[in-house]
């Protein structure tokens, strides 16, 4: 048997065939492979999003056994508290040291801190601050630190003096005199005015926010922070 011409008419075509299935079903071809490359590319926009749940999940990935330890804690006295639904890094405040020095809340990764912003005018900040520093000397040490952060922005010299007119004796002196911390965490939703306090656990992620005043030193609130210490 001979091989049929390439000019003979009655010849086998099979590009044409394959020409003729591309026709017919290249478009379907086409959306199918469309939406897998959009599927893909939704599963790592999820993924990797800034923010997003997933890296939220990553970035602080021991915090939400944290938050349903201290949920049922959030009562009585610190019963304004609100437990996170998706724990996130707080971002990383640059502040001054008692030293004067530039430090940031870096500093205090590996503790539990308390992050309360206040100011010499504000009538509840100054209020709760006793209750901080009895706080701070009740419980405060290598694993746990109220970090008290003033944000005076004039008239510095009543920031220390206020706190020695409270006759205050654990509370270190923090100080962010341009006030950016407070308009990063307004910017981040976790604060809307002062007094703001934050719980943070031992990984710079927050596990709660209470906007207004407690007591910190009483029963109720050194039982949420011993629960948030995991002891």
């Amino acid at each position: 048997m001979t091989n049929p011409s390439p000019a003979d008419p009655n010849a086998p075509r099979p590009s044409s065939d394959r020409a003729e299935l591309l026709r017919l079903f290249g478009p379907h071809l086409a959306v199918g492979a469309l939406v897998v490359v959009l599927a893909a590319l939704a599963v790592l926009y999820v993924t990797t999003r800034p923010g997003g749940k997933e890296s939220a999940a990553a970035a602080c990935p021991f915090a939400r056994q944290s938050v349903a330890r201290i949920a049922p804690f959030a009562k009585g006295e610190v019963a304004s508290l609100a437990p996170e639904k998706t724990p996130a890094p707080i971002p990383d405040l640059a502040f001054e040291g008692p030293d004067g020095k530039p430090t940031s809340l870096a500093a205090f990764r590996g503790r539990t801190v308390l992050l309360n912003l206040w100011a010499t005018w504000c009538a509840p900040c100054r209020k709760e601050m006793p209750a901080l520093d009895r706080l701070q000397a009740a419980l405060g040490g290598k694993d746990f630190e109220v970090l008290a952060l003033n944000l005076d922005t004039r008239n510095l010299e009543k920031r220390k003096a206020f706190l020695d007119e409270i006759g205050a004796k654990s509370l270190a002196f923090y100080a962010d005199p341009k006030a950016e911390a407070l308009q990063r965490l307004k910017a981040s939703a976790k604060a809307l005015g002062l007094p703001t306090t934050i719980l943070i656990d031992a990984q710079g992620c927050a596990l709660g926010v209470m906007q207004g005043p407690a007591e910190w030193d009483s029963h109720d609130a050194q039982a949420l922070i011993k629960a948030a210490m995991g002891s």
